[in-house]
């Protein structure tokens, strides 16, 4: 199967571009048979606006589909943000040495996620950071079971091991929302659609005695362009539409302030 997540945008559109020009060629080629004027041409350009419409109610539900992971991936970022504010905030009450310790290890975690958030060519690339993260992760917990041995009260220790709790948890999510892409045999099927439906433009143009009309590439490049709007809002660390690191931003700046 494609990966088309791994794919540069302007091949994307290219290919977008020529599978649907070649679509109109193969429909002229396929209607050399048919006399111009004759009695297909009404049923030809009633199939031709049905497969248009399947493909504009196909790229609509794709697009929701984008829109809809695209906020998801904004919400967890900020809701992460949120956490790691929170559990920051209750390491200051913790005793010390554990207070200033854990503050350290929180200062790196949210250094490691600003990282994170930024472009990731490279899947590989994205593992080694999750990886770093999962062993601050880990030495969060020692530090707050070692805090535990100290003071099992609910406050300040309940409270805080709570708040490393959402915030482990809600780097899961992040990530799952990260990865989580439209299939690609959506995109295939509009694709495919899109080949069929300008086959069909190809067919009915030679039949009704005209070339390929110039509108018919204006078409393509128009249907081209939002499929690959699709593809971007599909992609968070690359492409021109990327979620708002400014969040995570914020708060490594407020935590690099914070006294135990």
């Amino acid at each position: 199967m494609v990966e088309f997540i791994d794919l540069p945008l302007w091949l994307i559109y290219l290919a977008s571009v020529v599978v649907f020009i070649a679509g109109a060629f193969v429909g002229r080629l396929c209607s050399r048979r048919t006399t111009a004027g004759g009695p297909a041409v009404p049923s030809v350009a009633t199939l031709h606006s049905a497969v248009l419409g399947m493909l504009g109610l196909m790229i609509a539900f794709t697009f929701a589909m984008a829109l809809t992971r695209h906020e998801a991936r904004r919400a967890s970022a900020i809701e992460e943000a949120n956490a790691i504010s929170t559990a920051a905030l209750r390491a200051r009450l913790l005793p010390e040495p554990h207070a200033a310790e854990s503050l350290a290890l929180l200062r790196d975690y949210v250094a490691l996620r600003v990282e994170i958030s930024r472009p990731t060519p490279r899947r590989s690339d994205l593992a080694e950071q999750v990886a770093r993260s999962g062993a601050l992760q880990e030495s969060l917990w020692r530090q707050a079971i070692a805090v535990a041995e100290v003071d099992d009260r609910p406050v300040p220790t309940g409270a805080y091991i709570a708040a490393l709790n959402v915030m482990f948890d809600l780097q899961t999510a992040r990530l799952a929302a990260h990865f989580s892409h439209i299939p690609a045999v959506v995109y295939l099927a509009i694709y495919l659609i899109g080949a069929v439906s300008f086959g069909f433009t190809g067919y009915a143009n030679r039949v009704e005695g005209h070339g390929l009309r110039v509108s018919t590439g204006l078409m393509a490049l128009m249907i081209a362009a939002v499929i690959l709007l699709i593809h971007d809002l599909d992609r968070p660390g690359r492409g021109f539409i990327r979620v708002d690191r400014q969040p995570m931003i914020d708060v490594a700046a407020t935590i690099a302030d914070y006294r135990a």
